[in-house]
């Protein structure tokens, strides 16, 4: 299978996907858009044979231990089943363990970029028959774009559950938007809602006038640090086959001819010996760079800066919004020898307390809109100001390709994409671009067996 989709297959996919709790209408079951742990703790004798479940995650100890908090809450509420956490540091580490023959969770968090590799392992059932089954009506807490990002053969794979837009972080007291506009500078039309690459500039050019010490902002010179100001400037990251990058389309390098001339000024950014220093987060941190890009995971640890005061906005547009992210989903493994308990566990999962729980860590965008526009969520008594950019951004985020891949990719062209940075409007657009995507063909080119990925990068 290919979850390449066409429009018109997405757009039945997804009708197919949103008319989940319609079946249920009839019958004498009312769909809920607040689904609660099912099934309930039974006043009966306890059953001799309940399901031994595992929940597989990833991340650090504060989101580890918000998984299993609501995984607690699920297994006091039944006698069905016993659940137990299984974590990994991060997406790739859970799926070098998959690979590898570990056995796959009952229900685990999947990463959109390695759905494919899952689907072509068999390791993946499913949900939608299950959702409708336990009438479960998404209606219209679940975006279009979240449920075709894991929608494909006419089927609902996995459960929208998160999404990670990158933004811009700043900081408050060196951006400051109100002195700006009172001195005549030129500042967004509306404050956290958007703002062009010349704003950009500028807020960088006032955060380091008269503060010998301080740089205007840090962009990660990779290519996806680059890759939301490509899209943002009419290029393609990756080329439509999805097996090499795009750099030298000759979109790309218009993008890149508006970009670079601000992305790479050195008396705005910075330079190769601060970041062989330490990274641009913690110069962020110390005050001495005014804007980071970023995505929700920071924002804890940007909470537990003493004296750092900051928000945050969209990344800044160059023709029209745009940035990179990605969703992720839960999904019910094919191999589950008890998926009907692990479809009850996935749906108490999805529930908007148990999200809320886990939103509450600061770590996630929650894809649930019910969640999204929470208090939960918003947190406004806590940094940033502002949380609503997050989920606004989601409207115009693209997901790069290749998840397993991207690392080797990165590596494989850091040289010359340092070149063009460095080199900025002076540099050799035309070799280097070539040589980019040259370099990126053996990370991105799939073995023989795999089918190519769904994602439109372009």
């Amino acid at each position: 299978m290919t979850l390449r989709t066409t429009a018109a297959r997405a757009a039945v996919v997804v009708a197919a996907a949103l008319s989940l709790g319609l079946s249920a209408c009839s019958s004498d079951a009312q769909p809920t858009s607040q689904p609660t742990p099912s099934p309930t703790k039974t006043t009966t004798a306890p059953p001799t044979n309940p399901a031994q479940l595992t929940f597989g995650v990833w991340g650090n100890p504060t989101e580890v231990a918000s998984y299993k908090q609501v995984v607690d809450t699920y297994n006091s509420s039944t006698d069905l089943a016993d659940v137990t956490v299984k974590s990994w540091t991060d997406d790739a580490s859970m799926m070098q363990a998959i690979t590898a023959g570990q056995p796959v969770p009952d229900v685990f968090l999947v990463s959109r970029g390695d759905l494919q590799s899952l689907w072509d392992a068999k390791r993946l059932e499913p949900v939608d028959s299950y959702l409708d089954a336990r009438a479960v009506d998404i209606g219209d807490e679940y975006s279009r774009d979240a449920l075709e990002a894991f929608s494909a053969e006419h089927h609902l794979q996995c459960m929208p559950y998160s999404v990670s837009p990158r933004v811009i972080y700043y900081n408050t007291d060196l951006v400051d938007f109100a002195r700006m506009k009172a001195t005549g500078l030129s500042v967004p039309g509306s404050t956290n809602k958007s703002w062009s690459l010349e704003d950009f500039q500028t807020a960088a050019t006032f955060a380091t006038t008269g503060r010998r010490n301080v740089r205007g902002f840090a962009i990660d010179p990779t290519v996806s640090g680059l890759a939301p100001f490509i899209y943002s400037g009419g290029g393609k990251v990756v080329n439509d086959q999805q097996t090499s990058l795009a750099f030298s389309d000759g979109s790309t390098k218009a993008a890149l001819q508006k970009i670079l001339g601000t992305l790479s000024n050195p008396q705005l950014t910075l330079t190769q010996q601060q970041l062989a220093k330490q990274p641009a987060l913690k110069w962020f941190e110390q005050g001495r760079v005014a804007m980071i890009a970023g995505d929700r995971s920071l924002v804890p640890a940007l909470r537990g800066v003493q004296n750092l005061h900051w928000d945050v906005m969209p990344m800044p547009t160059v023709d029209k919004a745009a940035t990179v992210g990605d969703y992720t989903g839960l999904c019910l493994s094919k191999t589950s020898k008890r998926k009907e308990d692990a479809a009850d566990l996935l749906v108490a999962l999805s529930s908007e307390p148990m999200v809320k729980t886990v939103a509450q860590t600061g770590y996630m965008v929650p894809v649930n809109q019910q969640v999204a526009l929470s208090e939960d969520f918003r947190q406004p008594l806590l940094q940033p100001l502002h949380a609503s950019v997050f989920v606004n951004s989601v409207r115009s985020m693209q997901v790069l390709p290749r998840t397993q891949e991207w690392p080797a990719l990165e590596q494989a062209v850091a040289g010359p994409l340092q070149q063009l940075l460095l080199g900025g409007p002076t540099a050799d657009l035309d070799g280097l671009t070539s040589q980019i995507d040259s370099l990126s063909q053996g990370p991105l080119t799939p073995p023989p067996t795999a089918s190519p990925s769904a994602t439109p990068a372009g």
